[in-house]
């Protein structure tokens, strides 16, 4: 199984790359940060393969599905649009500029470069897999812009799945709750200490009482990844956050 993952330096994209690279998968992992990604694929091995590239330029993307096309042994079976960034604030606060960019990040750049990948999915009957978030399902005050992009993926999961249905493409999303990642400091918490600590204290707000692993977010990735009678599909593996109980 040849397979591209965005944001594949740190966090939930490094966990699905380590995660499917250990399972027998060529993974081709992307982006922006050049030494981040090489020093993620060098530790994983040969079944890993680094571009660097921006999902929100155009040249980029292409160049991610090229080298994912030649890693994987002229094929590409499946697209994880893990990259993403945070944007928060007040209403009151928000710039138009930086929710313009929040969107392309997250939401137009793995559109694209799905649209790039197109007809090597459609040649292997392959799969686009985006993620989501817990934000779709819970309302967190300052966090409009994220949650909105958030929503704008899950939706297009289902339209998405059925264009690309007849051609043998199945597009399905996972949609993690709690689980630290770098994302947690670009969010405004400064240090890896401050954004464990805030993001432990949502860890009663979980019906199953703590947060989630990259490790279980891999797992749901790669069976959205090798089922072939699955699409359109928004996979929740969010340990009870979405449920709205406490356990404090």
């Amino acid at each position: 199984m040849s397979v591209l993952v965005t944001g594949g330096g740190s966090g939930i994209g490094e966990g699905i790359a380590r995660h499917l690279c250990a399972g027998g998968a060529r993974v081709t992992i992307s982006g922006r940060r050049t030494q981040k990604v090489s020093e993620v694929a060098m530790s994983i091995g040969s079944a890993c393969h680094a571009v660097a590239g921006d999902v929100t330029v155009d040249p980029d993307r292409r160049a991610m599905v090229a080298a994912a096309v030649q890693h994987g042994g002229d094929r590409l079976d499946v697209v994880v649009n893990n990259a993403g960034n945070m944007y928060r604030g007040a209403l009151s606060e928000l710039t138009e500029q930086a929710l313009l960019d929040v969107f392309h990040s997250n939401v137009i750049g793995g559109m694209m470069l799905a649209q790039a990948a197109l007809r090597f999915l459609e040649a292997s009957a392959g799969a686009v897999i985006f993620m989501g978030s817990v934000h779709s399902q819970r309302a967190f005050p300052g966090a409009s812009p994220y949650a909105a992009t958030k929503g704008a993926v899950e939706t297009l999961t289902g339209v998405l799945a059925a264009e690309l249905g007849p051609k043998g493409i199945r597009v399905s999303c996972v949609r993690p709750g709690g689980v630290f990642t770098e994302i947690n400091q670009r969010a405004g918490l400064f240090d890896d200490e401050t954004a464990r600590a805030r993001l432990e204290s949502l860890a009663p707000a979980h019906a199953l009482g703590r947060l989630g692993t990259v490790e279980e977010i891999a797992e749901a990735v790669e069976y959205l990844a090798r089922a072939e009678w699955t699409t359109g599909n928004v996979l929740t593996v969010d340990g009870g956050l979405g449920l709205g109980v406490t356990n404090a």
